[in-house]
């Protein structure tokens, strides 16, 4: 267990992310919250943004609300909404307090000045803690500069920027005056949404870091199991394995999706996130791997449905140019018929060859 800064919780190392749970039937999502439970883990964060996660967390829980401690956040600035969204919190997760409640996605001066102004954020936060409907309160964003200003101000216990081989602006100046203010530092996106070759050494790299914990999401008992037993078997990256996480890094650069899907819904219906890692995956295995083709294909919509209304743009935290990432995307997915053909006629070839050679034996 980790102190999670000046809050005195006993955090594990590892927690459990809760965007994945949004893709879960109930059942699932017990399996793997029970299991999370059962290995060790007490820490979860989930966010009214993320669908129904906060009641499949709370499903799950029945009995055990006190061996969790439960996280979640609002990207409300001003003080209605806020209080609006902690008593909605607290119905969905059928408690009657959150451990840690937290200002989602700051981004902005103009923002940080809302959630501190008269009748900001702020003072529901304080007014909900005074009632003890929330223990703490938190700040999350994607900006570490950002998060910077805002634990300045001495009113956040806890901060949670990404932390992982690629983004590493946190490591500049945020968790070191963190660390200095004795403020929880939470790590998230430490396998870079899903997009590392190996998990667990991006995982790894996160353990090493200040973090008190490292969020995870998890999909199944399976990733529980497997992110448990990185942690147990904790070691620091070896110099071959730095090596190898850096050129899978080199290869995402910093203009990739993290698969955070806070673009969706799009008003088109198009799957921004699974259609952007399909590009990803298709620029770096194609010649080995096409099956990316056949999958964007089936999609009932794709880019080329994209109306540049540019609402994923708005909502994205890392203000990735996505309309032009779709048209790149829908580009590098959709390969000349010719080659299409070729590629089929080696796959058949592939399978064919060795019953002919049974055969004739």
């Amino acid at each position: 267990m980790t102190r999670l800064g000046r809050t005195n919780l006993d955090v594990f190392k590892l927690g459990l992310g809760g965007i994945p749970l949004i893709k879960l039937t109930p059942a699932e999502a017990r399996e793997v919250i029970r299991a999370s439970l059962d290995g060790g883990i007490n820490f979860a964060d989930t966010a009214e943004g993320y669908g129904d996660s906060e009641g499949k967390l709370s499903h799950a829980l029945q009995g055990d609300r006190g061996k969790f401690i439960i996280a979640s956040k609002s990207p409300c600035r001003d003080a209605a909404g806020m209080e609006n969204a902690i008593n909605q919190s607290l119905s969905r997760l059928r408690t009657d307090y959150i451990d840690l409640y937290q200002v989602h996605t700051l981004k902005t001066a103009e923002q940080l000045d809302k959630v501190f102004a008269p009748g900001g954020a702020m003072e529901a936060l304080k007014k909900a803690q005074a009632a003890g409907k929330i223990r703490y309160i938190g700040v999350t964003g994607h900006r570490p500069s950002m998060l910077v200003q805002a634990i300045k101000t001495g009113e956040f216990d806890t901060v949670m920027p990404p932390i992982n081989v690629v983004d590493r602006e946190a490591e500049e100046e945020l968790m070191p005056l963190a660390k200095e203010m004795d403020i929880g530092i939470i790590a998230m996106k430490p396998v870079c949404g899903g997009t590392l070759d190996d998990p667990a050494l991006g995982i790894r790299f996160c353990l090493n870091s200040p973090a008190d914990s490292v969020l995870v999401g998890m999909k199944s008992v399976a990733e529980v199991e497997a992110n448990l037993k990185t942690l147990r078997e904790f070691r620091p990256l070896s110099p071959l394995e730095e090596d190898e996480l850096l050129e899978n890094a080199s290869q995402l650069g910093n203009t990739f999706c993290r698969r955070c899907e806070y673009c969706q819904p799009c008003p088109q219906g198009i799957n921004i996130p699974k259609i952007l890692w399909l590009a990803n995956y298709h620029r770096r295995y194609a010649d080995r791997d096409p099956w990316t083709e056949d999958e964007y294909r089936a999609l009932s919509a794709t880019a080329a449905d994209c109306e540049e209304c540019g609402d994923c743009e708005q909502k994205c935290p890392y203000d990735l140019p996505v309309r032009q990432m779709l048209k790149d995307a829908d580009q590098e997915l959709t390969p000349p018929a010719g080659l299409v053909a070729k590629r089929r006629i080696k796959r058949v070839v592939k399978k064919i060859l060795p019953i002919r050679r049974s055969t004739e034996d």
